[in-house]
């Protein structure tokens, strides 16, 4: 059972209790776990195996690499109000995966954000890392779950309808839509 602490956040399994084997329908096994401040050079190294295409969809603008600041963030989260799961292949130990969890102030609802490394894709990575995201974020007490994705990411719009997402038009900006699937 939930509760909230000091009013605001829910508590939630321990951090140790979101490490996960996976595996996907295509094979690939991956160890899940929170980002921690050791994975930076993890984290860099992986943005150099995501296409710039996929780095646009990601972070919905135009970047050759994420720049170092933007990296360390990605790995000094709160473990609260935002997570970042990192998905590594059982065998290599490569960061193959990551998925952003940041829930409002209230808890109420929460951004999912995915990148994949492009050896990686069309293995079902991406399904399986939104399923432990969504899991993760249901634990947390969170209601709906959503994402902002650019109308030309087909393949991310389909992992997350195939889901339970549901599209909607994104207020302000028609290249975008957002996707949301209830989680109560």
């Amino acid at each position: 059972m939930m509760r909230t602490i000091g009013g605001t956040a829910p508590t939630s399994p321990t951090l140790a209790d979101w490490r996960a084997e996976l595996t996907t329908r295509g094979g690939v096994r991956v160890d899940v776990r929170p980002a921690a401040h050791e994975d930076e050079a993890a984290l860099a190294e992986f943005f150099t195996h995501v296409t710039n295409e996929d780095l646009r969809f990601r972070f919905l603008t135009s970047m050759p690499r994420p720049a170092k600041a933007l990296v360390a963030a990605l790995v000094d989260v709160d473990h609260s109000q935002t997570e970042n799961l990192l998905a590594f292949e059982t065998t290599s130990g490569v960061l193959v995966a990551t998925a952003m969890i940041a829930a409002d102030s209230r808890f109420k609802s929460a951004e999912v954000a995915i990148a994949i490394h492009s050896d990686y894709k069309q293995k079902g990575l991406g399904w399986a890392l939104l399923d432990h995201a969504a899991a993760y974020a249901k634990a947390r007490g969170i209601k709906m779950i959503h994402s902002i994705e650019s109308r030309d990411n087909r393949q991310a719009i389909a992992v997350e309808r195939d889901l339970g997402f549901e599209a909607s038009l994104y207020e302000g900006d028609a290249t975008l839509v957002r996707l949301s699937k209830r989680l109560d």
